[in-house]
């Protein structure tokens, strides 16, 4: 690296997350009563000052004032700071490490808390430019050195013109203050560092928007701890995903891109192209057709637990990675279920709507208590388990059917055919996947083998039960009551109309997909799908794909990571193995699952080799698609 090029870096929600000042006030006004009030007079002085609307010196004079600081409380702030350190600065230490001589901390903070956390990451001491506190005998912080050019107005524009490098400037920070060194003419290019706040009037005046670190060495070619920066990962977030999704997404750098609704295929043929993550519910289809306009698709999160709205063969012949949430939202299913067995039992959906008509009808005719009453659960998953154990904590007897062979648990009982359940239950509940052989599983004779008078809930899939055939064991009297939360076809939006022939039907529950829909369970899948999508992304961890070939990955230490996406043919992976030989590659790790489709390679090598390993691995015969970490 010449001496040419230089990068002036901020400290306070640049190299950090936080404020350092802000976070000062947490630990030295603990206990005070009006701590609340203060400590927002302390952010709005700060703001003022990075958002260059007030007076940077009387600011940092009036926020002095109102800490009430003492020497000791900066080894707590250290320590808060050590583990505040942005993500993108964290995971590439090695360039600190690697262009020490050429960066530059310029902050208007203070260096007795900015020195013990960057050299850390190698930056030099002599290359720190930041303010310095006054002390009394007491250790109390009690001003600033005044003569310190950076605890003036335009002060990083007056250290700048004295410092006089000699070469390329770069400025990277959040606030005003480093736009105005780029405006005095003293740096090249000003970046807006996003990753942390965003000052809408700082990145009008930016010369480049960086989300990360990583966006900032990439446009200048310089080594970085990923393969491409992420604000080059566009996610497209359909049906009202959890903005806890969409917090994590943004703090990962990804550019985001939200719809309210579901999109039809015309529109998300539209839509997709050039996006790398598409998030939806359970509207949105996503067909072939789809698939074929997805130019950049690496993976998609379904943020429910059924996947039967994705075409997963077609996912797997484009190399797209499908994630969904088969656990987040059980809990909530299987508490609705609860609740609708309890009300239909008691009649109460229809003793409600005679209340609100004015009628008294207080009657016991045909209410009963759930307790001793048998349970047939249809698909004993993970709701279906739950669900068995509620209901047995309620004194149910429980029974079971499922295709495939499960742990019973607590005392439900298996039953060796669906009829045989249908014929014992006093209450059904269906809760079986989306796969297409269930399709019209639930019919007029698996109604007709129900107990009179028993009741069935469906909160599973639409498509699964005759309709018609449900309407007429309802009319004819055959069921006591039905609860349905799912339907054949559904409303893409709020706006539009529920028409379905079982509105009106008395003692029937109808509820809009609402079986997940609690703030638990959506929070929870929020925050779970996109740890499983960025997981893949940043270290091509497979585990829990539904489409994919699940792998657990080792941390990628010290190497470079070859993801090989290929089709599920013979000899493929001699091909790999002959490129890297043939290149005198060193293979410190290699990992290979398939399954009948594709198989899934991952290849950690030594840094050292000839870049055109590269393109000869994306030449292999049978590729679906290759990619590189690093």
């Amino acid at each position: 690296m010449t001496k040419d090029k230089y990068y002036i870096i901020d400290f306070d929600s640049t190299f950090t997350q936080v404020e350092a000042l802000d976070e000062l006030g947490e630990i030295t006004l603990e206990g005070e009563e009006n701590k609340a009030e203060i400590l927002q007079r302390i952010r709005d002085l700060t703001n003022g000052a990075m958002e260059g609307k007030s007076s940077f010196t009387e600011g940092l004079s009036k926020r002095l004032a109102l800490l009430k600081a003492n020497r000791r409380h900066l080894k707590p702030l250290i320590q808060l700071l050590q583990n505040r350190v942005s993500d993108s600065i964290r995971r590439n230490k090695d360039f600190f490490q690697a262009y020490a001589d050429n960066i530059l901390i310029v902050s208007s903070g203070f260096k007795e808390f900015i020195t013990p956390i960057v050299t850390e990451y190698g930056i030099k001491e002599e290359n720190i430019y930041a303010n310095t506190f006054k002390f009394d005998e007491q250790g109390n912080i009690i001003g600033f050195d005044e003569e310190n050019l950076l605890s003036l107005d335009r002060g990083k524009i007056k250290l700048l013109e004295e410092l006089a490098l000699e070469g390329d400037v770069y400025v990277l920070g959040d606030g005003y203050t480093d736009y105005e060194i780029k405006e005095a003419g003293l740096a090249n290019k000003f970046y807006a560092f996003t990753e942390n706040v965003v000052r809408d009037n700082v990145v009008a005046k930016a010369d480049n928007v960086a989300p990360s670190l990583d966006e900032f060495l990439y446009q200048h070619k310089l080594p970085m701890a990923i393969s491409y920066p992420k604000n080059r990962i566009r996610v497209l977030l359909l049906e009202n995903v959890h903005p806890r999704a969409i917090e994590l997404f943004k703090r990962e750098g990804y550019q985001i891109e939200t719809v309210s609704g579901a999109l039809s295929e015309d529109e998300l043929c539209e839509r997709i192209r050039n996006v790398s993550v598409l998030g939806i519910r359970s509207k949105t289809q996503v067909t072939k057709r789809v698939l074929e306009h997805a130019n950049k698709l690496m993976c998609i999160g379904a943020f429910c637990i059924g996947t039967n709205q994705i075409d997963l063969n077609s996912c797997l012949d484009a190399g797209v990675a499908v994630f969904n949430a088969p656990y987040s939202n059980t809990r909530s299913v299987v508490e609705l279920a609860i609740g609708e067995i309890i009300m239909l039992c008691r009649n109460v959906v229809d003793k409600s709507t005679k209340m609100h008509q004015g009628i008294w009808d207080k009657s016991a005719t045909g209410s009963v208590e759930v307790r001793d009453k048998k349970l047939g659960i249809i698909g004993y998953g993970s709701i279906g388990a739950q669900l068995s154990v509620l209901a047995e904590a309620l004194g149910m007897d429980v029974y079971y059917y499922d295709v495939i062979e499960r742990l019973q648990l607590g005392n439900a009982r298996k039953c060796e055919t669906l009829r045989q359940l249908l014929e014992i239950s006093d209450i059904v509940s269906l809760h079986v996947d989306g796969r297409t052989n269930n399709e019209g599983m639930f019919g007029k004779e698996e109604f007709a083998a129900m107990k009179d008078g028993a009741i069935f809930l469906n909160l599973s899939r639409g498509h699964i039960v005759d309709l018609p055939a449900l309407v007429e064991a309802i009319k004819s009297g055959k069921l006591h009551g039905a609860a349905v939360d799912v339907f054949p076809y559904e409303p893409a939006t709020n706006d539009e109309e529920f028409v379905n022939e079982l509105r009106g039907l008395p003692n029937v529950i109808l509820t809009p997909h609402i079986g997940g829909s609690t703030m638990e369970a959506q929070e929870n899948i929020g925050t779970f799908v996109p740890s499983r999508i960025m997981e893949y992304i940043n270290t091509g961890n497979s585990y829990q794909s539904v489409n994919f070939p699940n792998i657990q990955l080792p941390e990628l230490k010290n190497a470079h990571r070859l993801i090989h996406i290929h089709q599920n043919v013979p000899g493929v992976l001699a091909n790999i193995n002959s490129v890297l030989a043939g290149n005198q590659v060193n293979i410190l790790g290699q990992y290979l699952k398939t399954n009948e489709q594709i198989g899934y390679v991952i290849t950690d090598i030594d840094k050292l080799y000839d870049k055109k390993v590269i393109e000869e691995m994306k030449q292999v015969p049978a590729t679906i698609k290759f990619r590189i970490l690093y």
